[in-house]
């Protein structure tokens, strides 16, 4: 088999997939949209022998109850020299349950479940079913999420070599909640607030004004090199559970300063600084669009 990369993009329903697809679609994946588990390898072997060397699949709970083979799957593809990346996308309960309801589409899991379901009932069931891919899967929660920026992440986080661990740094406002992809959470709300300098409330924790301006808080840099310390010690664990992915969210209250600032700063000395096991870095900002 020739050197190939495939993604394998599974999720809730209502969570992205589609907008997902499109973008590795216009990146020049070719892309298998619901296919069943079983099928997976075959296909990836016949578009192999035709010089395919980035493919797509989607996969989900609309292939019925074999997702769960999915897993040993994609070990034995990995076993075989294949380079396979899940890409897994999610979305909190509220934000899947008005996206049908504005859509006024079925949820595919109320054939199993029956026509009488309420969409809650179906969220629940289709998110257990597809916990295991969760959990070896890199994470993205499209909570909120305009699509221009979905695509982007997708597309950041496909790019990135799977062989060794991708440290991603995301950061979040916890008036809007918790992202559900995040493995560790930091809380910086602690620090002084920038918001509440009317000069600095429109900028951001990249600017150069915030960045003195948390500088200033003499909290700020032993806070940061706390999280630094953490990192270094138990990011390695990460590693012995299999995981290509980890997500260390940092939260502020609007997630726009203080939390951007903090991880901008982590990013770059990971970076500079990197520890062995780790690939690569990526920041995302949840807040900044």
């Amino acid at each position: 088999m020739i050197n190939m990369k495939v993604v394998l993009v599974t999720g809730l329903s209502g969570s992205g997939k589609s907008v997902a697809i499109r973008a590795l679609e216009d990146s020049h994946f070719y892309c298998v949209d619901n296919l069943p588990p079983s099928f997976i390898p075959q296909v990836i072997q016949r578009l192999s022998s035709e010089g395919i060397t980035q493919i797509a699949i989607a996969a989900d709970a609309r292939t019925g109850r074999d997702i769960v083979d999915v897993p040993q799957i994609v070990q034995a593809l990995k076993a075989d020299g294949t380079d396979v990346r899940i890409l897994f996308l999610d979305a909190d309960d509220e934000t899947l349950i008005t996206r049908y309801s504005e859509s006024r589409r079925r949820h595919p899991m109320s054939a199993r479940l029956g026509e009488q379901a309420t969409v809650q009932e179906c969220v629940d069931a289709e998110r257990e079913a597809l916990e295991p891919l969760r959990n070896i899967a890199s994470c993205i929660d499209t909570s909120a999420l305009q699509p221009n920026v979905l695509r982007r992440w997708v597309l950041e986080t496909v790019e990135e070599e799977s062989a060794k661990l991708t440290l991603v740094f995301e950061t979040f406002g916890f008036k809007k909640g918790l992202p559900s992809d995040a493995d560790l959470v930091f809380d910086v709300r602690c620090l002084s607030n920038p918001y509440y300098d009317k000069s600095l409330r429109p900028l951001t924790g990249k600017d150069v004004e915030v960045q003195r301006y948390i500088q200033a808080d003499n909290r700020s840099d032993p806070l940061i090199s706390d999280i630094e310390t953490y990192l270094r010690n138990w990011l390695p664990s990460y590693l012995n559970e299999q995981r290509s992915y980890v997500t260390v969210a940092i939260g502020c209250t609007g997630g726009q300063h203080r939390s951007v600032y903090v991880a901008e700063t982590l990013a770059k000395r990971f970076t500079s600084e990197p520890l062995p096991q780790i690939e690569s870095v990526l920041l995302r900002h949840r807040s900044l669009g």
